[in-house]
């Protein structure tokens, strides 16, 4: 038995060791597999999936950090940036997405799990063999990964989120890493940008964090785009020599962008990564042509030449139809409007052209559909609201051929001025012998007049040698015919640009300035422009030159010498973002820099890249290259070089605290302390961590409420009943002896106010009524030359100038000082509302758009920066300015003030029996003295309310349950003081009254409110649920809309007010003391009688008592006295009703015997 136990061992040991083997053979196998199909890339990529930015589950896991990037801007909430500050003394914590399936609430309501990215980095990609775009795998076994959108938190960085980033709705930040952030305005593009705390010299690189609503869950779970099939593999063809073509869609609101041209093919590259990585799908449209005889399109083709990307739509045109498709954007609208197929519009309409309209207003976006054939003369004003796409014929009445009196014109190009609601047209015009001119035509959407701007002229003006040339009409003309082709406007500073084989520029739309810098051979194919001040322009021969607005030099970037060196250096650097043979798809811009997206081929393989177009290194290489001297220095020759800038250091300084201005919030929100012996982070600390911040956004976004708390800041409840057991819990944690071995510190997690400048002017700038901002520009002169007199004066051409786009609304006043010692003058800029170009808005809605530029002449194009992030432009700055009520401002209910006030002029308070402390009550016969704060959620700040405002009831109820909104008609008979039909719910002993003298103007200084519950208000005769008074519920709307000047502001609070104490009708309260005395005198009564018949019926009851005795007493006497016949009984069950009355009968009678004979013997006994 020994032996064969010894035998079985030994063959299980061997079949263990060949086991072993084989298993470590097939990982080897499966090692080699991986490596052959990495390779080889014949798999099938899974399309990436955006974060979710409400996320509802913490339990999260880790994953591997991505590279940043760049970002275009985003829509946001109206309440600023969020912005986490991490930890400087944690390590770095990555976060990724949950394990467990969530709720991705910005793209659909379904369950969906997070996928791995394909992303490349910002200006890299891997090339596989089949030309496929690919990223190498960051797989970590058993975790789930997220895409570059994952949340990411590196030493000392800052997370930000959604915001008010221009106009009103746009999210943006600095910090390093990807948030998913909640916002009250939901928003579906958001930034995030690396900047260690604000004023750090270090780059600050943004991140997308997009929700992409064109992508849908199959059944298999796999990920697939709603708008067509996507393709895997770049053929050549696709790209190489084929046109550039502009990138169209809204400003700081498209979280997808779109781009067509492909030849011959319905394909589209599509990305939510503004191309760090992208997409190419095929569109599954229909591909008809329903050509007639009024569209004059002689061929078809099925490229895809317009495309345009809004906020949760995309257009395309292909020949002469137009399609768009709506993505699925649950939370963005009230009610899901995805599409489900691509609708065709216009169908019965020949368009030859969508021109874009590049920013939001009004809660609406815009595209414009320009017609040719039946309808020529004609504008289909495209508009989409809440998804919901509509187009309308412009203008109204009459075509515009009609209107301008000529038989024959056809409409380029349209731009649309959202602030004046008017649309300009470039209209072409053939006279009558055949010769063609053009117009700038304007219309009023409101009015529907139509006038002519400007007549383009025929000819090229002669500029003779100067940069620029004012258009008077006395100016000599080149034999070069004006070809229009486009048109672009700024809303920002108002310039206009025409653009064909030449630039005009205006800042009225009447005035036209010729740039003459750029060469009239040339043909510009579109315009790119920033918006912030600069442009690019993209010539029919895929040349690039460059323009700083405000300045009348164009300069040429692509080709050029300095080019050529630029290029020379990056082949030294091995750079692989440069080929022999590219191709340019698009130019764009993204974070104020100026970005290619090229096809390069390099050993015979292809990729897309996207890559910086260094625009500052281009213009510093081409005036070194332009401006040198040899000078002979002893027996060699020196090279020297020209420096055109005026000044050697330019610095901003006495900036203030930015947040006020740009209006964006802050929070810090440092990671859990772990207690581990090692200190890093586990899986259960970072879910820890992923809860909090993600609870903390969800206090931010919800935080709205009508009774001001003590410190409005949402963080504050989290914590305020737990403070005091904070060193509780810091000493459990110092002990180890906490749950998790995790040490959540409350202080680290709070919101920031005071933000310090970082030494230059903020993004953007947002000014109330009357508000300003200053600060100053120091500037050193670079040739001292200073003269003696009377006053010291630097000679140096130091001037500075502040070009206002709208000087009728803000102004500006610069005062100089010259510091001589230093060779130096210092500048006071201040930047100031003059009270006059804004009505009243919402929050954060309807701002209107201008701008400030500040110039120091002859500096454009000269000066630069070396900076630790390359060269920097200097000495011109534009600065967007947003005039109206800046975001993240709110009217509340002070209530602690209220109850106090009160309580001193009413000389007592009393609350409701219940008491609630989130909801005090107010008596009714009290006089009520409300009192608003108006807070500011970005700095902290909060201030008593000094403004007028109108107060209406408009709605209420007995209890919380039954509240009702009231009517029109209803609010108007319940507040008005001109009412008479006596449903007055309160009135006031103040005068002050609408113009309509419809409603009271109350104020901080107000005499109070009566409650008057009149008796056709609904607050009269209220019936009381309880033995304590009657209560009612107010639902009371506070607005200071057209009676308050002192704000841009239109602050409109509705909130619940309990008043208890309600006094009865005269009816129902003399009801009532009837029936109670009537109650009270039935009772005396009923007493009294009670006390007068009480003998008899003690008599009655006594009598009655002794008779019951009696009977059973003779019962139990009998039955005791006959025990024989209990027998009989028992057989008598058969005996006759009369028997049993017979037998009834003899024991009364028997009964009735023994009682005389009793009461004989007891007289007996008496006599004797």
């Amino acid at each position: 038995m020994e032996q064969e136990q010894a035998r079985s061992q030994e063959r299980e040991q061997e079949r263990n060791v060949e086991q072993e083997q084989a298993r470590s053979q097939e990982r080897e196998q499966e090692r080699n597999l991986e490596q052959e199909q990495d390779r080889s890339q014949e798999q099938k990529l899974k399309p990436r999936y955006p974060l979710a930015r409400d996320v509802s589950c913490w339990p999260c896991s880790v994953a591997e950090a991505p590279s940043p990037a760049g970002a275009v801007g985003t829509a946001g909430g109206a309440v600023g940036t969020v912005e986490v500050v991490g930890d400087t003394g944690n390590p770095g914590v990555h976060l990724a997405g949950c394990l467990e399936q969530l709720r991705v609430s910005r793209q659909e309501r379904r369950d969906r799990s997070f996928r791995r990215s394909r992303a490349v980095h910002s200006g890299q990609s891997v090339r596989p063999a089949s030309g496929r775009t690919r990223r190498p795998r960051r797989d970590i076994p058993g975790l789930s990964l997220l895409p570059e959108d994952q949340l990411l938190l590196h030493r000392r960085c800052v997370l930000r989120g959604p915001g008010p980033q221009g106009p009103s709705d746009r999210a943006e930040a600095g910090g390093a890493g990807h948030l998913p952030v909640p916002s009250q305005l939901p928003s579906l593009e958001d930034r995030a940008a690396a900047d260690p705390d604000g004023g750090s010299p270090f780059p600050q690189p943004r991140f997308h964090v997009n929700i992409n609503g064109f992508l849908d869950r199959q059944r298999d779970q796999e990920l697939q785009f709603t708008v067509g099939n996507e393709l895997f593999h770049l053929i050549p063809r696709y790209f190489v020599n084929v046109p550039s073509r502009p990138l169209w869609y809204t400003v700081d609101q498209t979280p997808v962008l779109i781009l067509g041209g492909i030849p011959e093919e319905k394909t589209v590259l599509l990305t939510d990564t503004n191309f760090k990585d992208f997409f190419l799908v095929e569109l599954s449209i229909d591909s008809c042509w329903v050509g007639s005889f009024y569209c004059p399109q002689a061929s078809f083709t099925a490229t895809i030449y317009d495309a345009i990307a809004t906020e949760s739509t995309l257009f395309i045109r292909q020949n002469q139809l137009i399609y768009y498709f709506t993505g699925t954007y649950t939370t963005l609208y009230e009610s899901n409007h995805g599409s489900e197929r691509w609708v065709r519009v216009l169908a019965n309409e020949c368009i030859k052209r969508l021109c874009p309209v590049h920013f939001h207003s009004n809660g609406s976006e815009y595209v414009m559909a320009l017609t040719t054939g039946k309808n020529e003369g004609y504008v289909h004003f495209g508009t989409i609201t809440d998804g919901l796409v509509s187009f309308k014929l412009l203008p109204r009445n009459r075509s515009v051929c009609s209107a301008i009196l000529v038989v024959n014109c056809s409409i380029t190009w349209a731009v649309f001025v959202a602030g004046d609601y008017n649309l300009l047209m470039l209209v072409e015009i053939v006279g009558p012998t055949s010769s063609k001119y053009f117009q700038v035509v304007s219309y009023d959407l409101v009015s529907d007049h139509l006038v002519v701007l400007y007549t383009i002229p025929e000819f090229i003006p002669d500029a003779r040698g100067l940069e620029f040339l004012m258009i008077l009409g006395t100016e000599s003309y080149t034999k070069f015919p004006m070809v229009p082709k486009g048109m672009s406007y700024n809303p920002y500073n108002n310039l206009l640009l025409i653009w064909g084989n030449f630039l005009l520029q205006s800042f009225n739309s009447e005035n036209f300035i010729y740039l003459a810098d750029f060469p009239k051979e040339l043909s510009i194919k579109y315009l790119v422009n920033s918006f912030q001040g600069d442009m690019a322009i993209v010539t029919e021969n895929e040349e690039i030159w460059y323009l700083l607005e405000g300045s009348y030099q164009v300069y040429q970037l692509f080709p050029s010498k300095a080019w050529e060196v630029y290029i020379n250096l990056q082949v030294l650097q091995q750079s692989s973002l440069y080929a022999p043979n590219e191709t340019m798809v698009t130019l764009f811009y993204e974070d104020k820099k100026l970005y290619q997206l090229v096809y390069l081929i390099d050993n015979q393989q292809g990729r897309l890249v996207k890559r910086l177009m260094p625009v500052e290194q281009l213009l510093m290489y081409q005036q070194i290259s332009d401006d040198y001297v040899l000078e002979r220095q002893g027996s060699h020759l020196t090279l020297s070089f020209s420096n055109f800038c005026p000044f050697t250091v330019m610095h901003l300084r006495e900036l203030p605290n930015p947040q006020i201005y740009t209006r964006q919030e802050r929070y810090r929100a440092r990671p859990p302390r772990v207690w581990e012996p090692w200190g890093f982070h586990s899986e259960n600390s970072l879910a820890v961590y992923q809860g909090l911040v993600y609870y903390l956004l969800k206090l931010h976004s919800k935080y709205d409420k009508p009774y001001a708390d003590l410190v409005h800041d949402s963080t504050w409840r989290w914590w305020k009943n737990k403070k005091q057991d904070q060193d509780y819990y810091f000493y459990l944690a110092s002990n180890r002896r906490n749950a998790g071995r995790v040490h959540v510190d409350m202080t680290s997690y709070e919101k920031i106010y005071d933000l310090k400048a970082e030494n230059e002017l903020p993004e953007r700038i947002f000014l109330d009524k009357g508000t300003s901002y200053s600060f100053s520009v120091f500037l050193t002169a670079r040739k001292p030359e200073v003269q003696h007199g009377p006053s010291f004066q630097v000679l140096s051409p130091l001037d500075l100038a502040v070009v206002l786009a709208d000087p009728d609304c803000i102004e500006a006043v610069v005062k100089e000082k010259v510091l001589v010692n230093r060779n130096s003058v210092l500048f006071w800029v201040t930047l100031s509302d003059k009270r006059s170009c804004f009505d009243q808005g919402i929050s954060g809605h309807h701002l209107m758009k201008t701008s400030m530029l500040v110039k120091v002449l002859g500096s454009s194009g000269h000066c630069f920066q070396n900076t630790n992030q390359g060269l920097r432009m200097q000495g011109n700055l534009m600065v967007p300015v947003l005039i109206g009520c800046p975001p993240g401002k709110r009217l509340a209910l002070d209530i602690t003030y209220t109850l106090q006030y009160n309580r001193v002029q009413n000389k007592h308070y009393f609350d409701c029996v219940k008491v609630d402390q989130e909801m005090p009550c107010f008596l009714f016969r009290d006089t009520f003295y409300p009192f608003f704060l108006i807070q500011d959620l970005v700095t902290g700040d909060s201030g008593s309310f000094q403004g007028s405002y109108v107060l209406k009831v408009v709605g209420g109820g007995p209890t919380l349950d039954t509240i009702k909104e009231y009517s029109e008609e209803e609010i108007y008979r319940f507040n008005s003081p001109l009412d008479k039909t006596g449903s007055l719910i309160w009135t006031t002993e103040n005068t002050t009254t609408t113009e309509d003298l419809a409603f009271n103007i109350m104020s901080h200084n107000s005499l109070g409110i009566e409650w008057l519950c009149l008796e056709n208000s609904p607050c009269h005769d209220t019936i009381p649920h309880s033995i304590f008074a009657p209560e009612f519920f107010f639902k009371v709307l506070v607005s200071n809309r057209g009676v308050d000047e002192s704000t841009y502001c239109d602050y409109q609070l509705t909130f619940l007010l309990h008043i208890h104490g309600l006094p009865l009708s005269a009816r129902r309260a003399f009801l009532i003391l009837l029936v109670s005395a009537s109650l009270f005198v039935g009772l005396v009564i009923l007493y009294i009688i009670c006390c007068l018949l009480s003998p008899y019926m003690v008599k009655f009851c006594n009598f009655l008592r002794w008779k019951i005795n009696s009977i059973i007493g003779l019962e139990s006497y009998y039955t005791y006295s006959t025990p024989s016949d209990s027998r009989a009984f028992s057989h008598s069950g058969t005996m006759s009703w009369r028997s049993s009355r017979l037998n009834s009968r003899v024991v009364y009678k028997g009964a009735e015997e023994n009682k005389a004979e009793t009461k004989d013997a007891l007289k007996r006994k008496s006599t004797t």
